[in-house]
């Protein structure tokens, strides 16, 4: 009997398919009513011969149930009706992930990138020398820029750029500079200027400064060093041979100085010419010389580890000339060439604009740098080429000085000079206004008081990074051209004049006894404080 019981289960499990359903009794039921009962004993006959045969287990006319072994659920998976909606969401799952990644793609490109510091708020320009005197001396100075820190602010700026401060002479006023990593002491100490620094950006400010990669002053060791035929220092300078007999020089051409006369000056020492775009105590760098552009590049990381956050690279439309010495074209071809003597007689295409170079210069290793570029052309066409190419970036923008060429005002000329920058600007730009400078003669004198608040307004409401010289927030004029006591072209200096604090001595500038220029003569009514008290919002302009 033992022997019959064992029998009987060994074929019951064998109509299962030789498999427990490890406690899912219902299931069993279910199988055993859904299985043919009417040919028990071909199962029977079947399963005995999976027990004894190498046949697979046929589970035709087996429904799924929970807990199925995996023989049983390959039988399903492969039928049409379980297989093809499987694939089916399988595919729209790939596409799904595909069209997110596209989107993603597409939001990253289409979308406006962050703005840079740079762009998020206006740009405060001070002459140093004119800001504020700390030390009683009668100039301004680093001391005196951070005392006024708080005024600063309250304009809403975002950016202080201060113009050179460099160790110089005052040949062309701290533009002929000996010695790029030293503070000139009329301003003060280097500790003085990492004081002003950290002061700036405990404000929350950005600090640009000027450099002026074209030249150096003629006192400057490098020069000194090149016109000895010193190593390196060679050729660190335009040189180039001239005839010079009887204290008369003939230069290798007709290039001009911006101030007139040639542009090549003869060195005893060296016994050969340099050749110098500005005043002869400038003369040019040779910024084609690999070892030129490594000192550039020292000299900007030097101060980039000092704190500076960017910097406004001057005169860069000079920066190179061409490599052949031709003569430049005269704009009156009919002029003796002896009498070619002055800048504006001749087409400059030789000694300016040749855009390059810029792109080398490694300010993208720092994660906060700027670089603009004074570079002044004749046409704004000629000017946004300092933008760069989309291959070759050169500045984040060259300075915009067109408003402040305006010597009358309507309203088509602002809008020309408006829509030709946007026009030219390369796409993907970002463009800047200034409607003052220290080379450009104040607003107020240009326009008259009336447009003062108009075109602070205006500059304020244009597209791009608005930028104000130091006193134009408050009207002030260019001062009367008088005895200025200083041997430079004094039509630049009348713009300089000291910030306009208060109505007391000096204006507020300074408690010396004298300046080193004269304040002007409306500083009684046109000061800082009687504009907070005509105004508490002044920081409206900003």
């Amino acid at each position: 009997m033992a022997e019959d019981k064992s029998k009987r289960d060994s074929i019951g499990m064998n109509m299962k398919g030789c498999q427990t359903n490890n406690g899912f009794v219902h299931n069993e039921d279910i199988l055993e009513q859904t299985s043919d009962t009417g040919s028990s004993a071909d199962n029977l006959q079947h399963s005995n011969t999976s027990i004894l045969g190498s046949q697979e287990p046929d589970f035709k006319g087996v429904q799924p149930y929970a807990g199925m072994p995996k023989e049983v659920l390959f039988q399903f998976s492969g039928q049409a009706r379980y297989r093809i909606p499987r694939e089916i969401l399988f595919w729209l799952a790939v596409a799904s992930v595909l069209v997110l990644i596209a989107a993603t793609v597409a939001i990253i490109v289409l979308s406006p990138k962050c703005l840079d510091w740079w762009q998020e708020g206006p740009m405060y320009q001070i002459y140093p020398r004119s800001f504020k005197d700390s030390n009683k001396d009668g100039n301004g100075d680093l001391k005196g820029i951070q005392d006024k820190l708080d005024y600063i602010t309250a304009l809403n700026v975002k950016t202080v750029w201060i113009t050179s401060f460099y160790k110089s002479s005052l040949k062309d006023f701290r533009y002929g500079v000996e010695d790029f990593r030293q503070v000139d002491s009329i301003f003060g100490t280097m500790e003085d200027f990492e004081n002003l620094v950290a002061a700036i950006h405990d404000k929350g400010l950005k600090l640009i400064i000027d450099f002026i990669p074209n030249h150096t002053s003629d006192k400057h060791t490098w020069f000194q060093l090149s016109r000895t035929r010193t190593g390196k220092y060679t050729d660190y300078y335009i040189w180039h041979d001239c005839t010079h007999e009887n204290g008369t020089t003939v230069p290798p051409n007709n290039w001009l100085s911006v101030y007139g006369n040639s542009s090549w000056h003869f060195d005893e020492v060296r016994n050969q010419c340099y050749f110098h775009q500005f005043m002869k105590e400038q003369p040019d760098l040779n910024f084609r010389n690999p070892d030129v552009q490594e000192e550039i590049k020292e000299i900007l990381r030097f101060w980039l580890t000092k704190g500076v956050d960017g910097f406004s690279f001057d005169a860069v439309k000079f920066l190179l000339e061409a490599k052949h010495l031709r003569d430049e074209i005269q704009v009156n071809k009919t002029q003796i060439p002896d009498t070619v003597t002055q800048y504006s007689e001749l087409y400059h295409d030789f000694t300016t604009t040749q855009v390059g170079g810029m792109h080398d210069i490694p300010l993208d290793q720092y994660s906060t740098e700027f670089m603009g570029t004074e570079a002044y052309a004749e046409t704004i066409d000629r000017t946004v080429m300092y933008y760069g190419l989309p291959f070759i970036q050169e500045a984040d923008f060259p300075f915009n000085n067109y408003l402040t060429m305006l010597d009358t005002v309507s309203g088509n000329s602002v809008y020309e000079v408006i829509t030709s920058w946007m026009e030219n600007m390369p796409e993907g730009k970002w463009p800047n206004w200034m409607i003052g400078g220290p080379d450009s003669s104040r607003l107020t004198s240009r326009l008259g008081n009336e447009y003062v608040n108009v075109m602070n307004m205006l500059l304020f409401t244009l597209p791009g990074t608005p930028i104000t010289y130091y006193g134009e927030e408050i009207g002030m004029g260019n001062i009367v051209a008088i005895n200025l006591n200083e041997s430079y072209d004094t039509n630049t200096l009348l713009s300089k004049s000291p910030m306009q604090w208060d109505n007391s001595s000096n204006a507020g500038f300074s408690e010396a006894s004298h300046t080193w220029l004269p304040t002007n003569s409306d500083y009684h009514t046109v000061n800082v404080d009687q504009s907070l008290a005509l105004s508490p919002c002044l920081n409206a302009v900003a």
